[in-house]
């Protein structure tokens, strides 16, 4: 016995060690003010493709509008090879996205008529120019019967990213109505428009996740709210009460409800993916009372796609000592937090408490399959909230009002879990973090807003705090921004230094052996003296990582470089 432990002991330190990666910077280069977006789009043999967008303080059928856009190309070396703008393609339209299927780039736009309708268009992108290939194709096109109605949409992939889905959401008469449409690289629709009502009213319930089946079943998976005792009946008092998963076939019917409130547990987070048995795997936090706000449990179901019934249920009851890292949170030497940001930093957080009685929680992030048919879960602890304040200066005319947002970002404690092929849970890791991410200026500075809509949601914020994680062989990788004391910080238990100042924040690997859950960790580059990076918002094409470091300078031009992780 002891021989083969020795061995299997042997072996995961070899498999951990031989995940080494390694980061080259390319060349740095500078975006303009106001620039929001900034992100790896697509990678091919020829170079890396980035979205550069701008938002404008302007309103478009209910929701901030992108006006325009930018392509940047970068070669193999990470040197610019264009900078193509769409202002004249555009020409009243305001950008969405670009999007790649396959080995196709498409731009997408939106454009709001007269007679109150939305109208979703596409064109292919030329990746040698940047230029559009043909004329803007119409998609899809959202009526707004009036000016109360609020309309948003999504381009994502179906299962296999063979193919893209247009979803819109309409609220319209305090109703939720979904389309969905499914398009071929040759922008042509595979078959009708799926139309979709719930029973919610457009406050109550929030589209959290989405998955369109190779059988033409939509999953949909919500969380509804509902009033706090003792409060008025307005939106700011609306609570969390519980996630809704429905089955809808083809035709936009409802042909089953999944309980949710499963041996009598409350499920607060959740997510779905579809896995390589063309099951859905469910995975969930859960709590023992519907008013607890503390995480009791995890669970797993296992649920056909053609019917929607359970195969199988797994839970595992989770001890919150194992969620609660030492955090540290009184200012260390290099952060730089202000007294008037910390007051308004507390503030914020006794008020998003108070008011929505739901402020902590554990978010999935990401879902991986293993090669022996397991899954690794992935979630983060996450907090966003936002405060409002005013104040008055008077002189001998008048006085004027000043209006402060301050915007606030907490990332918290990763928990890492394997479940077996049989689906019994193997293993549960918890890698304590304490990152906090806070934004102060006024409504033109700060235009981007909380969604609580989380499957609408594209948010580039917060820029520095969060993770971004791959799979390699039997290896899960992360990557995150940290203070330097933290650098031995591997298990709950261990004190957690509060990291602020991302400038001069160190970035991190950890390597999690799957089979053990057996977790390294290693000191990967310094953000001192460049652009700092921003793993959050990183993207893997093939077996490579990108993420962009940016020096973000608000109202003038910032400094950005890209890099390039690879993995040996």
């Amino acid at each position: 016995m002891r021989p083969y432990l020795l061995l299997l002991c042997l072996l995961t330190t070899v498999t951990l060690c031989a995940q080494r990666p390694s980061v080259k910077w390319g060349q740095e280069f500078k975006i303009g003010k106001g620039s929001t977006d900034l992100q790896v789009i697509h990678a091919d043999k020829s170079g890396v493709y980035l979205q550069e967008g701008h938002f404008v303080n302007s309103f478009i059928m209910g929701a901030w509008a992108k006006h325009t856009a930018k392509l940047i190309k970068l070669d193999k070396n990470l040197i610019e090879v264009y900078d193509k703008d769409y202002n004249k393609e555009l020409k009243g339209k305001s950008f969405m996205q670009f999007f790649a299927l396959q080995e196709k780039l498409f731009a997408f736009a939106s454009e709001s008529k007269k007679n109150n309708n939305l109208v979703i268009y596409a064109a292919e992108v030329d990746k040698n120019s940047g230029d559009l290939i043909k004329e803007w194709q119409e998609l899809s096109n959202i009526n707004l019967d009036s000016k109360k109605d609020r309309a948003d949409f999504k381009i994502t992939y179906n299962t296999d990213s063979t193919t893209f889905l247009v979803v819109n959401s309409l609220e319209s008469n305090n109703k939720n109505t979904y389309q969905l449409t499914e398009f071929s690289r040759e922008l042509k629709a595979l078959g009708k428009t799926i139309n979709i009502t719930n029973q919610y009213d457009k406050d109550s319930y929030k589209l959290e996740d989405l998955i369109y089946t190779p059988e033409k079943k939509i999953f949909l998976i919500g969380r509804t709210y509902e009033f706090m005792e003792g409060k008025k009946k307005k939106a700011k008092f609306l609570a969390f009460a519980s996630y809704n998963i429905s089955l809808y076939n083809d035709k936009g019917v409802l042909e089953k409800e999944l309980n949710t409130t499963i041996n009598g547990k409350w499920l607060n987070s959740a997510k779905l993916v579809f896995d390589k048995n063309h099951h859905i795997a469910l995975a969930a936090f859960y709590s023992n009372d519907k008013k607890n706000k503390s995480i009791d449990g995890l669970l797993v179901q296992r649920i056909n796609t053609l019917n929607g019934e359970v195969i199988s249920t797994t839970e595992k009851t989770i001890d919150q000592s194992m969620l609660a890292s030492v955090k540290e949170t009184e200012d260390s030497e290099d952060e730089e937090e202000t007294k008037a940001e910390k007051k308004e930093r507390e503030a914020a957080k006794k008020e998003k408490e108070e008011d929505e009685g739901f402020s902590r929680n554990m978010v999935f992030r990401n879902i991986y399959f293993t090669n022996d048919g397991g899954l690794i879960l992935m979630a983060e602890e996450y907090n966003e909230y936002r405060r409002t304040s005013y104040s008055y200066n008077t002189n001998g005319i008048g006085s004027k009002q000043h209006t402060q947002i301050t915007q606030v970002y907490e990332c918290g404690d990763i928990m890492i879990s394997k479940i077996e092929a049989n689906n019994n849970i193997g293993w549960i890791k918890v890698l304590p973090k304490n990152q906090l991410e806070i934004f102060t200026g006024n409504s033109d500075q700060l235009s981007f807003d909380i969604k609580m809509d989380r499957f609408f949601a594209n948010s580039t914020t917060p820029f520095y705090a969060g993770y971004g994680s791959m799979q390699i062989n039997n290896s899960i990788l992360l990557f995150f921004n940290d203070n330097t004391n933290n650098s031995s910080v591997t298990e709950p238990g261990n004190k957690v230094k509060k990291i602020q100042t991302y400038k001069k924040s160190s970035c991190f690997t950890v390597t999690v052996d799957v089979a053990t859950g057996k977790i390294a960790r290693k000191l990967f580059f310094s953000n001192d003296g460049i652009p700092t990076a921003m793993p959050r918002l990183s993207s893997i094409f093939g077996k490579d990582m990108y993420l962009v470091g940016k020096t973000y300078t608000g109202l003038i031009k910032s400094k950005v470089s890209v890099g390039k992780i690879t993995v040996k």
